[in-house]
């Protein structure tokens, strides 16, 4: 017996539906927890209520990493798509080299954050490194890459791009081969130069594509955690200690279970608010790309 027209529709929501069950629950459960003092030390907890939200607002650790992860975050995401749309402008450009190096550009993606930043740390060890090594001969060898708060912030921002770059140069590689050739025939035929070309044609179109990217890359810094822990643990000091990190160890190495979760809960909200920022940016970019086509 076949299913009923009318029921086909509700069956094909029951996966979707099921997903969303799925990750609200959690989320749930981790928003009623923060309501109480769990931890090792209390077995029993007590209903606190917003306490773990006033402790951690009032601490000075939290206001902390949340600027170096707003750091973090605007550094790696602005270089990435700097580099990324540069690289896939030069590809575009290119024929029969671009075909080769679009197959190498995606190496870096096909490697786990995680194996990378470990691969970079070992590369960047002060004595041993092949980085400070290749470095030497031009007498800069020795830089202590990871072991200074500077080093380390721009250490991690530059893992994370060296892994990432290749994510936006795709997507504004498929944006370039996607926008319509007759506004830029037009542009060559009237002697227009390829920075005016670029400005008023290439880059107003392939906004939407790069706008994306830019989403995409800039939520997800937001809530790195990977390549930071494996490359510096959040050292030195509290120099990259990003707010994923922080709840870590507040959660599971210090065992302040609700307190840590308050941390996940905050980035939460921050991470949600900025997408529907950029979101609707990114719906009024589509828009005056439509126009400009």
């Amino acid at each position: 017996m076949g299913v009923r027209p009318a029921l086909r529709p509700y069956l094909l929501i029951v996966p979707a539906l099921l997903l969303t069950c799925g990750i609200l629950y959690p989320f749930g459960l981790g928003l009623y927890y923060t309501l109480f003092d769990f931890s090792a030390s209390r077995p029993r907890p007590d209903l606190v209520g917003f306490d773990n939200y006033r402790a951690m607002f009032g601490d000075g650790a939290f206001w902390d990493s949340a600027w170096v992860t707003v750091l973090y975050a605007v550094g790696a995401a602005a270089t990435e798509t700097v580099l990324g749309v540069s690289v896939a402008l030069l590809l575009h450009r290119s024929s029969s080299v671009g075909r080769v190096l679009e197959k190498i550009l995606i190496l870096p993606l096909m490697i786990a954050p995680v194996i990378a930043a470990i691969m970079w740390k070992l590369m960047l060890q002060p004595s041993v490194g092949v980085v400070n090594h290749l470095l030497r001969p031009f007498g800069l060898g020795g830089v202590q890459w990871t072991d200074t708060p500077a080093g380390a912030l721009l250490s991690s921002i530059a893992v994370d791009v060296w892994v990432y770059t290749p994510f936006v140069a795709i997507l504004a590689l498929a944006g370039l081969r996607s926008l319509p050739a007759s506004p830029f025939e037009a542009a060559a035929v009237d002697g227009a130069g390829w920075w005016y070309t670029f400005r008023r044609l290439t880059l107003p179109m392939l906004w939407p594509y790069v706008l994306v990217a830019v989403i995409f890359r800039f939520m997800d810094s937001l809530k790195v955690f990977d390549i930071i822990y494996a490359l510096t643990e959040g050292g030195p000091g509290d120099s990259t200690m990003v707010l994923q990190i922080r709840a870590y160890l507040e959660a599971i190495r210090f065992q302040r279970y609700s307190f840590g979760i308050s941390y996940t809960i905050v980035l939460w909200a921050v991470v949600y608010l900025a997408a529907m920022v950029l979101v609707r940016h990114l719906g009024r970019v589509q828009r005056k790309a439509a126009e400009a086509r």
